[in-house]
């Protein structure tokens, strides 16, 4: 009896899914839909999604951005900037050379890093002022006066600073990157991609601020030699030489005014 009634009870649940199901299929062909027949019919969509509308508008073509547009692109300018200051300018081998100059010192924190760094980035902009005034004129104005389009002034603009990096990158750098990409290079420029030549001017710099560097411990080391061999003999090795060392060398540097020297030598390497 138990048995039966669970599958009467079965077979009335299978009959409700069955008339349900078949009741969705004949009531949603019936009910009322809406499409826009063309793509041409821009009310049509706007009605359509009204919160979901994001609009580039140009000035009839004539290289204008509209403002909104414009805010956006120097906002993400502007967070990329300290990436392209630092791996595209001077700015690798002169923050160099100053934390080189301060460690030969032994000074520790003098002058400090806020110093050095805001003295590196003058000396960057004084350095990069001739590319800058480039990318200006054959770039900038042109695009803001709707001359030419915004992927030909990028263009524009990559070529005075790419002839500044190739200038300062060596041969056996730019050659390497090349090798790796699996691509032929003729010893010209223009067959460098941007993709290889940053990297390749990044180890030129580096390795050029690292000689500097050296040369500029030379002077400083012989100081710590001769205090270091003058208190051994007279026995006194207890004593750090550099305690001792550190006045001779900061008297040494302002007598041959080291700053100037070192800041007028380090930009006469870009020239």
């Amino acid at each position: 009896m138990k048995y039966y009634v669970r599958k009467k009870k079965k077979t009335i649940l299978k009959s409700i899914c069955l008339l349900t199901l078949v009741g969705i299929f004949f009531i949603v062909p019936f009910l009322p839909s809406y499409a826009i027949d063309t793509f041409q019919d821009i009310d049509g969509i706007r009605q359509l999604d009204v919160g979901n509308q994001f609009t580039v508008t140009y000035d009839d073509g004539s290289g204008q951005l509209a403002g909104t547009l414009r805010i956006l692109i120097t906002l993400t300018l502007i967070s990329l900037a300290p990436f392209l200051l630092i791996t595209m300018t001077s700015f690798v081998r002169i923050v160099i050379v100053l934390h080189f100059t301060r460690a030969a010192l032994n000074t520790q924190s003098a002058p400090p890093n806020q110093v050095l760094m805001t003295l590196a980035l003058f000396l960057t902009f004084f350095i990069m002022q001739p590319v800058i005034t480039q990318v200006n004129e054959q770039a900038i104005i042109p695009f803001e006066a709707g001359v030419i389009d915004q992927n030909e002034a990028l263009l524009r603009a990559m070529e005075p600073i790419r002839e500044f990096m190739y200038t300062h990158t060596m041969v056996k750098d730019v050659s390497l990157f090349m090798t790796i990409s699996n691509l032929e290079w003729d010893g010209t420029r223009d067959p460098v991609p941007t993709s290889a030549l940053i990297p390749s001017f990044i180890i030129s710099e580096l390795r050029t601020a690292f000689m500097i560097g050296f040369i500029i411990y030379i002077p400083f080391i012989v100081i710590d030699m001769v205090i270091a061999s003058t208190l051994m003999a007279m026995g006194m090795m207890m004593l750090p030489p550099t305690v001792i060392s550190m006045p001779f060398k900061i008297l040494l540097f302002v007598m041959a005014d080291g700053w100037h020297l070192i800041v007028g030598s380090l930009v006469k390497t870009f020239y």
